[in-house]
């Protein structure tokens, strides 16, 4: 089987020096144009991020996925924390507190309009996961368990996933919903739904992991 790898390598090496790639004539069409008229969206990178490369980009809510499970196992055998030291002066709480309603604001703002925009659902779950961060930071690690719970937090994460997949797989299919009028909030088909699934299961995931390091590292 090794000699197989090898030829198939060889192959691929040779294919590369011989093989030219093709090349797309650009001297009346520029490549954001086509993504843009092919997405239905402005924001190029999101039409790149959830329809051109929406296979890349399923991997990628996948490893994200299997980093929270790797931080619960890297953690499962420790010890919690007995002391965990927290902000207690009334200005750094109320800073921190300030900047997570703002986070969390500019953290829907480009949920919900990172297709016709710069941002996308990335970027809007890191925003809600530093909200959350800085609330943590703030706040009893007892009471944000509890509410982590109440919320069923960890099953809307796996459901958020579970959807994005679905949907992405429709998707590739070829199966795709209206792309509306350009450049409004109800456009580019799936691209705004898949956006707001993103930055629900990153922002999930960061409060779980933060929730999980807390719990057993203290606040670093």
């Amino acid at each position: 089987m090794k000699w197989v790898y090898i030829a198939a390598g060889i192959a691929m090496f040779v294919k590369m020096l011989l093989i030219p790639n093709p090349t797309l004539n650009l001297t009346d069409v520029s490549i954001v144009e086509l993504v843009v008229q092919d997405s239905g969206v402005p924001n190029a990178v999101s039409g790149i991020i959830f329809r051109n490369r929406l296979y890349d980009t399923i991997f990628e809510v996948v490893v994200f996925t299997i980093a929270i499970l790797g931080a619960y196992y890297l953690l499962a055998n420790e010890k919690p924390t007995t002391t965990i030291y927290q902000f207690t002066d009334q200005p750094s709480i109320v800073l921190a507190r300030l900047g997570a309603t703002i986070t969390a604001l500019v953290s829907i703002e480009l949920a919900i309009r990172g297709h016709l925009s710069p941002g996308g659902g990335f970027a809007a779950g890191v925003a809600g996961g530093t909200a959350i961060g800085l609330v943590a930071i703030t706040s009893p690690s007892v009471w944000m368990q509890a509410l982590y719970k109440r919320w069923h937090a960890a099953t809307w994460e796996k459901i958020s996933v579970l959807i994005f997949i679905a949907l992405a797989v429709v998707t590739l299919s070829g199966i795709e919903l209206s792309h509306g009028q350009l450049g409004t909030l109800v456009s580019g088909g799936a691209i705004p739904l898949l956006n707001i699934l993103v930055a629900v299961k990153v922002a999930l995931g960061s409060w779980a992991a933060i929730l999980l390091f807390i719990r057993y590292r203290g606040l670093l």
